[in-house]
């Protein structure tokens, strides 16, 4: 499983700026002054030489013992709870503070690695700012940048390095695993159980029954599954007890564990924010998606015609997905419901040979050739495979800067139907072949 790693510090030390960097995102908000974040952000680690889950916090004030940033001290203190390894921010700038003592002494009284990052060292002896802060009485001390990226790589290699690798996608074996995600009281259990053929985890009629991820091995028609099931992730407003908090953390482990994730919708509730803030996971963990709209029993053809195209509308981006329609109660769809996650995962780790690839790529561009920019229309010369689970198609040419992005779903389109790339998201990257008379 993926390691996760938390960020804490007292307010205002670059924790945010970190978060993003690490994540090469904007997830986390920015700005100069405290208190910004006050609620755990997840996200996954994209710089590093392994996979892993970062949390960042908002501001870690331990004296303070009322008002919000009480409660953000009690995020602070969860993260740290639910973690692997700690990177604790420190200010190189402005020195070492009391509140840094506080911390550190936390910090030392947990069994886990800890590593001190002081941070904003861009223009400051690097020396005297990592002296400042020995009497923290902890050892591993990296001074960094984290608007400029000094000495990021260092500090992030240095604490995955205690980790194992996690498995290769060529040292896999053919066991499909999926995880089955969605809000609380949706019918995740209900549809494991029909799945399983038999009461393995707890179905009750009441939101939350779940709390960790219950992993469970099975086979269908000669076909090796793990299922995933997960605690229902609520509303922020509502994750508000220790082990809900926790919980939402395991279901983003088990989105990140998985092959396929099932995304399961309640058919007598509208979609919600919610539902595509746990499809965000997944996609940008590059996972396919399988639907499935439960409770369909009973309903009558007008609210399903009115179900389908909510759906349609407001999880758009699932264009590529498979919809299965099923009663978990009933087990009724659930053999069609394998089927498509099986699909899913073929597609996902499906070879697409170059010869073919460029062949679907030209006739595409004969039918519809990317607009002009400018003096310049884009030329695309040939295509091949840059990768599996998700898929990533390459696309070498000149100008290719210049392809819109219509163009580019355009292109993904029309490899999707040839491949029968169904469940899966695809990637589609562009190479610019260099002009050797370019410099003449």
């Amino acid at each position: 499983m993926k390691p996760t790693i938390a960020l804490v510090g007292r307010p205002n030390v670059g924790k945010s700026t970190l978060f993003n960097r690490l994540t090469r995102s904007r997830d986390a908000l920015v700005a100069d002054f405290s208190g910004l974040t006050r609620d755990r952000k997840y996200g996954n680690g994209r710089i590093g030489h392994k996979p892993y889950i970062l949390v960042d916090t908002g501001g870690f004030e331990p004296l303070i013992d009322s008002g919000v940033m009480l409660e953000m001290a009690r995020q602070s203190e969860q993260a740290i709870y639910e973690s692997d390894a700690v990177i604790f921010l420190v200010d190189g700038k402005n020195g070492f503070t009391p509140q840094d003592r506080l911390i550190a002494n936390k910090l030392r009284a947990i069994d886990k690695p800890v590593y001190v990052a002081i941070n904003k060292v861009e223009g400051v002896d690097k020396i005297i700012a990592v002296s400042d802060f020995y009497e923290l009485g902890l050892e591993r001390m990296y001074p960094i940048s984290a608007t400029h990226g000094d000495g990021v790589h260092k500090l992030i290699d240095d604490v995955l390095r205690s980790f194992k690798n996690t498995q290769e996608d060529d040292e896999r074996d053919e066991r499909i695993t999926f995880a089955v995600v969605g809000r609380p009281n949706v019918g995740k259990s209900t549809l494991v159980n029909a799945i399983l053929g038999e009461e393995r985890v707890i179905a009750f009629d009441e939101a939350g029954t779940t709390r960790d991820s219950v992993f469970i091995e099975f086979e269908h028609n000669e076909q090796a599954f793990t299922i995933i099931d997960t605690a229902g992730i609520r509303r922020k407003g509502k994750v508000n007890d220790k082990i809900e908090k926790f919980s939402v953390l395991k279901a983003i482990q088990a989105i990140s564990e998985a092959q396929v994730v099932v995304l399961v919708l309640d058919a007598h509730l509208d979609i919600a924010e919610q539902d595509a803030t746990i499809v965000g996971y997944a996609l940008d963990a590059g996972k396919s998606v399988v639907v499935a709209i439960n409770k369909w029993d009973h309903l009558t053809e007008e609210r399903r015609t009115e179900i389908k195209q909510d759906v349609k509308t407001k999880l758009h981006f699932l264009d590529f997905a498979k919809y299965n329609y099923i009663s978990a109660l009933y087990k009724k769809g659930v053999g069609e419901l394998l089927d498509s996650i099986s699909s899913a995962y073929a597609a996902a780790f499906m070879k697409m040979p170059t010869p073919k690839l460029t062949r679907v790529l030209k006739e595409a561009v004969n039918r519809q050739p990317p607009a002009h920019k400018g003096n310049f229309r884009p030329k695309m010369r040939y295509a091949h495979q840059g990768g599996s689970n998700p898929p990533i198609i390459v696309i070498h040419g000149n100008s290719l800067n210049a392809v819109q992005k219509a163009y580019t779903k355009y292109l993904e389109r029309s490899f999707r139907k040839v491949f029968e790339l169904t469940g899966t998201p695809l990637r589609i990257e562009y190479k610019n072949t260099d002009n050797p008379f370019g410099d003449k």
